[in-house]
Order: C-alpha cells, then sequence, then structure tokens
C-alpha cells in the first residue's frame, strides 16, 4: 500500500463521502392531507425512518352511542377541541378497566371534532402500535412543521420490566431538547394507571443506591400526562343503558323487559358487565334477529 499516514484522513472522507451516496436518501416530507387516519409504520432496519399508511376510514361509533363514560367524553372531547382550535391542550391517559371503553371514546372524539372544524383543517389521527414507541422521536420529526394537526394515538400502552422504551415517550411528553411540535397531541390508553407494573418499580426501588429517586422516575411517566381519565367497571344499569343504546340506534325490535333479560344473561355467562360486553351482545342479537351492523 503507497498511501502514507499522512493520507489516512483523506483517505476516510472519501470512504465517508461513498457512504454517504450508497444511503437511501431522506424521506419526503408525509402528506397528510389525503386522509384523515394513519398508521405509522416503523422502519425496522432503520430507527429513525418509517412511512404513514392511510386509514381509509377510521373504525369509530358515534359519540352518542358511548353510554356511562359522559364525564370521560364530555372532558375529552374539550380538549381536543382546545387543539383542534389552537388553544393550550393537554395530553391524555385514559386508564382503567378493560371494555370500557376508551379507544372507542379517542376515535369517536376525532371524529367529532374534525366534523366541526373541517374549515380549519381538522385533526389527522395517527396510531402508534406499542412496540413501536422507541421511533416516537422520529415520527415527530416528520412531523414537525407540517400545517395540519395530529393527535397520536398509542392504544394498551404498558411496559414490562427490563424495557428502556419509556425514556422515548418521556422525552416527547415533556422536556427533551426539541420538545413535542405545537400541532402535535399525545393520547394512550392503558388498563395500568401508571404504566409500568408495580414489581418493576419496586425492583428499581430495591436495587438503586437511592430508591426514591427511582421510584420517582418510573412514576413520574404518567405524570407528564396532563390529563388522566379513569374507566371504571359499571354497574348494571349502566349496561343496560348501553345496550338498550345500541338497540335503538341499529333498530333491533326487542321489548325492553326481554331485551335486559337476555342483556343480563349474556353478562352472567362473560362473567363482566363493560361496554365490549354490551356491543358483543348487541351482535349477537342482531345476528339473531338477521339485522346487518356496521362494520
Amino acid at each position: 500500500m503507497n498511501d502514507s499516514p499522512h493520507d489516512l484522513p483523506r483517505l476516510l472522507a472519501r470512504i465517508a463521502d461513498a457512504l454517504d451516496r450508497l444511503a437511501p436518501p431522506p424521506p419526503p416530507p408525509p402528506d397528510l392531507s389525503g386522509s384523515d387516519a394513519f398508521v405509522w409504520q416503523a422502519d425496522p432496519h432503520h430507527a429513525d425512518r418509517g412511512t404513514l399508511t392511510p386509514v381509509p376510514a377510521v373504525n369509530a361509533v358515534p359519540l352518542s352511542l358511548l353510554q356511562g363514560i359522559e364525564r370521560q367524553r364530555d372532558t375529552l372531547l374539550e380538549n381536543t377541541r382546545r387543539f383542534a382550535r389552537g388553544l393550550p391542550a393537554n395530553n391524555a391517559l385514559l386508564w382503567g378497566a378493560r371494555g370500557m371503553g376508551k379507544s372507542s371514546l379517542v376515535k369517536a372524539v376525532h371524529v367529532a371534532v374534525n366534523a366541526e372544524t373541517r374549515e380549519l383543517g381538522g385533526l389527522a389521527l395517527i396510531e402508534i402500535h406499542r412496540e413501536d414507541i422507541r421511533t416516537l422521536p422520529a415520527l415527530l420529526r416528520l412531523l414537525r412543521g407540517l400545517p395540519r394537526r395530529a393527535l397520536l394515538f398509542c392504544d394498551d400502552l404498558s411496559f414490562d420490566p427490563g424495557e428502556t422504551d419509556y425514556k422515548s415517550l418521556k422525552a416527547v411528553l415533556e422536556g427533551g431538547v426539541e420538545g413535542r411540535p405545537p400541532t402535535v397531541l399525545f393520547y394512550a390508553t392503558s388498563n395500568r394507571r401508571h404504566l409500568l407494573p408495580r414489581d418493576m418499580i419496586d425492583n428499581e426501588r430495591a436495587s438503586a443506591i437511592n430508591p426514591g429517586e427511582a421510584v420517582e422516575e418510573k412514576v413520574s411517566l404518567s405524570d407528564r400526562f396532563g390529563l388522566w381519565l379513569g374507566f371504571h367497571h359499571c354497574d348494571q344499569s349502566t349496561y343496560f343503558a348501553m345496550v338498550e343504546a345500541y338497540a335503538a340506534a341499529y333498530g333491533l325490535a326487542v321489548p325492553p323487559e326481554e331485551l335486559r333479560r337476555q342483556a343480563a344473561e349474556w353478562s352472567v355467562t362473560r362473567g363482566s358487565r363493560s361496554g365490549r360486553v354490551a356491543w358483543q351482545f348487541v351482535q349477537d342479537l342482531a345476528g339473531r334477529l338477521g339485522v346487518t351492523l356496521p362494520a
């Protein structure tokens, strides 16, 4: 080899230039005008890349059909309206009992607010899967500076022992050098109020030099959501109200007493009462009556 040691920096620079030319070009800015909803598909080979896949139609029920969660509905609706109109709004964590309408509420609120603010451009709903949370900073970089406001949504968000992806979420929700773009808001649903399992927090307490600081590091993730909305198991009267609202909306002609009797029997076989159980009963009832329900 004839190159002298003094030529090494120049050789390394030529290699770096060649690698830059071989690397794929950065993706163009996404176009959020073609759809009201998208799914973020992270690139498994490049942590800082991904694509937004349009969703032709959001799978949402009308707000009026979500019974038993009126306070949560009104609070989230008002928060989303403010965001859509460029006013201050909070990231929201919807936590609590399974099947009580957490994700249904997010989608229903998005559809309702979009209908109200269409003249302002409306909101783009972007779903990010829980396993792609680590790529959230890359998604925000794509969205930064875009004119349309975006509502990021992660369903069933929680973290297991040993995971560190929650640190990416913490930096995005509050803090970090870049911070969250003003045109982006983050909504998440979870069965856990603090997103991390109790044993994970306890293990950190036992192994840390300063146990108090370790626990604070874990619990503070939920604190970065400005809005907490709790969802709890419903009583029988609320469950009946859910069933009756669905039956009326879809024209299921069953006498009220018979409808309640069948709904109660269905909930006993499932061992629980919730909005999900009410909807599953209505699907079964519609099938028996030969009535087609919306997909």
